[in-house]
């Protein structure tokens, strides 16, 4: 294991020289994105989620431009996929899964849970996403279509869920609190306490 740890460290010592001796990255900037990288999560995201519950201007923009929005709440997206969002109404609901492999929006939502990387999440939500969706006791009415869309390397999605009721006068802090992780991949949706 430490040989293997070893080769990598290496050649990601070696792979940063080449960057930096081109002039592509800069030491600053390879710092910056460790940092960012490192401090990611799905409180992030939740924080994109509840700004644009409030902010009618900013949910027009997240679902424009996911990245950009993104970007507004400081999110560091240079190099990242570019990121969609999906927004969740009466009638329709969306699940994101990666078919491929485990893409996933780790800009907004930080590093992606084990189950979203299982081989059966990804083909079980495919087949068969109202009975997926059971097993974590959300249960999407008859009449709502479910959509599952597939995140890529070419382009990441994000669940913006629909807004509990009796929330209106909630403040951006306390809406983000609602927001969990499965809410933006479409597996959960939040719930006012």
């Amino acid at each position: 294991m430490r040989i293997v740890e070893a080769e990598s460290g290496a050649l990601l010592a070696a792979v940063t020289s080449l960057l930096q001796d081109k002039g592509l990255v800069s030491p600053a900037e390879i710092r910056e994105r460790i940092a960012f990288t490192e401090t990611a999560s799905p409180a992030l995201g939740a924080r994109l989620v509840a700004k644009a519950w409030r902010e009618p201007a900013f949910h027009a923009l997240a679902l424009r431009d996911g990245t950009a929005a993104a970007e507004a709440i400081g999110a560091f997206m240079r190099g990242a996929p570019p990121l969609g969002v999906l927004e969740n109404r009466p009638g329709l609901h969306h699940v994101v899964v990666c078919t491929l492999c485990s893409c996933y929006p780790r800009t907004v939502l930080g590093y992606p849970p084990f189950w979203f990387k299982s081989s059966a999440y990804r083909a079980r939500t495919v087949r068969d996403p109202r009975g997926v969706l059971a097993e974590w006791g959300t249960t999407i009415p008859d009449d709502t279509t479910i959509r599952v869309v597939d995140s890529t390397a070419d382009y990441r999605w994000m669940v913006l869920p629909l807004r509990p009721a009796g929330t209106d006068d909630w403040s951006e802090d306390d809406l983000a609190a609602l927001v969990h992780e499965g809410d933006m991949i479409g597996v959960t949706v939040p719930k006012a306490a």
